[in-house]
C-alpha cells in the first residue's frame, strides 16, 4: 500500500469526522435566509410549504387600474408596505409569490421602487409600481400581492395573491377585481390603440376638439337621421329594453374620400362625449377583440373602425374567406346583449367592397348613411366655415361655380392655401382665393386632384 492510501479503518474514521464536524457547524451556524423571504415569512407569520394563494394574469392596459385599486386599498389600510424587485423579475426562473413564502426564492434581492407614468387620460400620468410585493392585510389576515409585467411572451400583468388563509386570499382577490372595476381610468374616455414594430400594444387617450352640428356641413337630414340612430337610442334606452327593443346597433358612414365622413364622426364622438370609446384604424383593427372586451364592461360605450374595408372585404373577393378579423368583428357584434348600449361606428370609402353579413345585415348594421359631395349650398357654406374672413359675394359666387363636384377636403384645402397667400402678398383673402383655386386644379400633382376633387377630372381651364 502507497503511503498516501488510507485504511478502511482510517477512511471511515475521516467521514466521521466530517460528519460531526458538519452536524456542529449547522448548530452554530443556522443557514443562511434570503431577506425577501425573511420579510414576506415575518408578514405572514411564518413559512409555509403549502401557501394559500391564487393568480391573474391580464393584459397591461390593467396596470393603471391595479394602481389605482392598490392606492384606494392603501388609504383605508391599517397596514401596507411596499417591496420594490427589479423590474426584469420575470426574466428569472421559478419566479412566484409562493415559493417566497416557501423559502424557496434564490433570485435578486428586493430593489428601489421603480414608478412608471402611464397616461390615464388627465393632465397628469398615474405613476404605476413596475415590480413589486405589497404587504397588508385583510379582514385582520395577512395577505400579500406581487404584481409585475411579464415581456416573456406577449406582454402581460402578472397578479399574485397569497395569505395565511384562503378565505383571506379570496376576499382580497375579490376586493381587488371590484375596485378596479369601480375606477377603470378607462371608463367614459377616448382610446385609439396601436401596436409596436414587435408587436407591443399600446393605448393612447385622445381628446375630441368641440364641434357644433353648424360646422357639420352635410344635409340636414341626413345629419338628422345620423344623431336620431346613434344618440336617441342611448336617450331613450330603458323606455326602448322596457318596451322588449334592443339597444345595441351599427352604424355605416361611407361615400368619396374627403366628404367628411371623419369630421361628421368627430362631431358624433363630441356630442356623445362621457360615453367609453375605442378608436381603431390601420394595424390597431386586429385589436377588435380587446376593443369588444372594454366596450362590453364599461358601458355605455362606441367603438370606431375607421376605412373598415380593409378588414371587412367581401368573402367571395379573392382572400375574403380566410379573413380572421372580420370574423372576429361580426362575433363582437353578434356576441352583444339585447340591452348593451354599444354603438358601431364603421367608415369606409369603398361600401361596394364589403362583406354583405356586415353591411346589409340589420342588427349589425342598422344604419348606413352617405356622405355625399357638397352641393352648391354645401360648398357655399364649407366657404364661410374655413375661411371666417369675409369673401365678397361675386368672388363666392365664382369659386362655387368653378368647384362643382369637389369634396370638402377640397374647399379646406383651398382656404388654407388662400390664407397663406394672403400673408405672403398682404393681399385680402378675397384677393387670393381665385388665383389660389387656379393654381390648385393646374399644378397640384393628379393624385392630389383626384383625392380633393372629387368629380372632377380634369383641371379647369386658367382664368386671365
Amino acid at each position: 500500500m502507497a503511503e498516501s492510501e488510507l485504511s478502511t479503518d482510517e477512511a471511515k474514521s475521516l467521514v466521521a469526522a466530517i460528519v460531526q464536524l458538519s452536524e456542529m457547524a449547522g448548530r452554530v451556524l443556522p443557514p443562511v435566509q434570503h431577506p425577501l423571504v425573511a420579510r414576506v415569512q415575518a408578514h405572514l407569520g411564518a413559512a409555509m410549504s403549502v401557501v394559500p394563494n391564487t393568480s391573474l394574469t391580464l393584459p397591461p392596459m390593467e396596470h393603471a387600474n391595479l394602481q389605482v385599486a392598490l392606492n384606494v386599498l392603501e388609504a383605508a389600510a391599517d397596514t401596507w408596505e411596499v417591496i420594490g424587485l427589479q423590474s426584469d423579475i420575470a426574466n428569472y426562473g421559478g419566479v412566484s409569490l409562493p415559493s417566497i413564502v416557501a423559502g424557496q426564492w434564490h433570485g435578486p434581492p428586493e430593489a428601489a421602487r421603480q414608478y412608471e407614468a402611464v397616461d390615464i387620460g388627465l393632465a397628469e400620468p398615474l405613476p404605476c409600481l413596475r415590480a413589486g410585493i405589497v404587504l397588508t392585510t385583510f379582514d385582520g389576515e395577512p395577505v400579500a400581492i406581487m404584481a409585475y409585467i411579464s415581456h416573456r411572451h406577449m406582454p402581460e400583468l402578472l397578479i399574485e395573491v397569497v395569505g395565511s388563509t384562503e378565505l383571506a386570499v379570496n376576499g382580497f382577490v375579490e376586493r381587488l377585481r371590484r375596485l378596479m372595476d369601480e375606477h377603470n381610468v378607462m371608463r367614459g374616455k377616448v382610446m385609439t390603440f396601436s401596436f409596436g414594430r414587435h408587436g407591443e400594444f399600446g393605448m393612447t387617450f385622445t381628446t375630441i376638439e368641440p364641434i357644433g352640428r353648424d360646422q357639420v356641413i352635410i344635409p340636414s337630414a341626413d345629419l338628422d337621421a345620423i344623431e336620431q340612430h346613434a344618440i336617441g337610442i342611448s336617450d331613450h334606452r330603458d323606455e326602448l329594453i322596457a318596451a322588449g327593443q334592443h339597444v345595441k346597433r351599427g352604424l355605416l358612414l361611407y361615400g368619396p374620400p374627403g366628404t367628411g365622413k371623419t369630421h361628421t364622426l368627430s362631431y358624433l364622438l363630441y356630442r356623445m362625449r362621457g360615453r367609453t370609446t375605442v378608436i381603431l384604424s390601420g394595424a390597431a383593427v386586429g385589436a377588435v377583440g380587446q376593443a369588444g372586451t372594454i366596450a362590453r364592461a364599461l358601458q355605455p360605450a362606441t367603438i370606431v373602425i375607421e376605412d373598415v374595408d380593409l378588414i371587412g372585404m367581401d368573402r367571395t373577393l379573392p382572400g375574403g374567406d380566410h379573413n380572421a378579423i372580420l370574423f372576429q368583428l361580426l362575433n363582437e357584434m353578434d356576441g352583444l346583449s339585447a340591452d348593451a348600449d354599444v354603438l358601431f361606428i364603421l367608415t369606409t370609402n369603398r361600401v361596394d367592397m364589403l362583406e354583405p353579413a356586415l353591411s346589409a345585415r340589420p342588427g349589425r348594421i342598422d344604419q348606413a348613411i352617405e356622405i355625399v359631395l357638397p352641393d352648391e349650398d354645401a360648398r357655399r357654406r364649407l366657404l364661410e366655415l374655413y375661411l371666417p374672413d369675409r369673401i365678397d359675394a361675386d368672388v363666392t359666387d365664382r369659386v362655387v361655380a368653378r368647384t362643382n363636384g369637389v369634396a370638402a377636403a377640397f374647399i379646406k384645402e383651398l382656404a388654407r392655401r388662400t390664407t397663406l397667400a394672403a400673408l405672403q402678398t398682404q393681399q385680402s383673402p378675397s384677393e387670393c382665393i381665385e388665383p389660389s383655386l387656379t393654381a390648385l386644379l393646374e399644378q397640384s400633382a393628379p393624385v392630389l386632384r383626384r383625392s380633393l376633387a372629387g368629380d372632377i377630372d380634369t383641371p379647369i381651364q386658367r382664368r386671365d
